[in-house]
């Protein structure tokens, strides 16, 4: 496992953060073994080269489903909120609206296991149902999930933030509608949007940081940065760190044939 820094992105006159040092880290996915790594690199940058005041890490969301340590992911956020030197601001990913449905609605486990549910419900101790079609299993799975759930991690999932704006920065799960000002915007796009902006050249009022789409590398825009490398499949975690000099790209990976 190893991490890797890229060079400050080269721009003219780069976004402010205000004088803040901001870290985003991008969709988790139940690979807490990389977010631990991240974090630890993460403070160390922190170490290397101060900040003048508390950092501030906010995570894009989807921490849950698909990988195998969905709620020990989630343990590590609320350590970071109760230990760590930083700010923490955690978002809510479509993932976490499809836990929480699932928590009322224990019929729709059957789509949810289909986007990596079952993971989540194996991480927590509880046994997913044999066939996706069995409504009477999903509604005692529910149940079972709901009873070994820990109240803070219920409560973190309830409590998640859908914006957060720092500077000339606005970080949001998936992205932003084109046209609608910030403060307009719906969160089904906030947690879904794809197309629609993936494929607009901005300007969307501030410069849009995500995570939702995997791709292969950091996505870098003059109005865009998205952080999803798609950690679960791929075994590379990616963060951003931003302030009033540039931006710099923080990952960590492990061979993907030990993911």
């Amino acid at each position: 496992m190893f991490s890797r820094l890229f060079g400050k992105k080269e721009r003219a006159g780069p976004p402010s953060t205000g004088g803040r040092r901001v870290y985003a880290i991008g969709d988790i996915h139940g690979r807490h073994d990389l977010l631990e790594a991240l974090v630890r690199e993460i403070g160390r940058d922190v170490v290397e080269t101060p900040p003048l005041a508390q950092p501030l890490l906010i995570f894009l969301g989807d921490y849950v489903d698909r990988g195998p340590g969905s709620a020990q992911a989630v343990d590590m956020i609320l350590r970071l909120q109760g230990e760590s030197g930083f700010e923490i601001r955690a978002l809510k990913g479509n993932h976490e609206e499809a836990l929480l449905r699932f928590l009322d609605e224990p019929s729709f486990g059957s789509t949810w296991a289909e986007h990596g549910g079952s993971a989540t419900l194996a991480s927590y101790g509880v046994q997913p149902p044999a066939t996706r079609t069995d409504p009477t299993a999903w509604a005692e799975a529910a149940a079972a999930f709901a009873a070994v759930l820990p109240g803070a991690h219920l409560d973190f999932y309830r409590s998640l933030d859908l914006m957060a704006e720092v500077g000339d920065y606005a970080f949001v799960h998936a992205g932003v509608r084109p046209g609608v000002p910030l403060a307009h915007q719906e969160e089904r796009d906030l947690l879904w949007i794809r197309g629609e902006f993936l494929q607009a050249t901005g300007p969307f009022g501030k410069v849009i940081v995500h995570g939702h789409t995997p791709m292969e590398e950091p996505q870098v825009t003059p109005h865009r940065l998205g952080l999803d490398t798609g950690a679960y499949a791929t075994g590379v975690l990616t963060a951003v760190r931003l302030d009033d000099e540039g931006q710099r790209f923080i990952q960590a990976r492990v061979n993907r044939a030990a993911a």
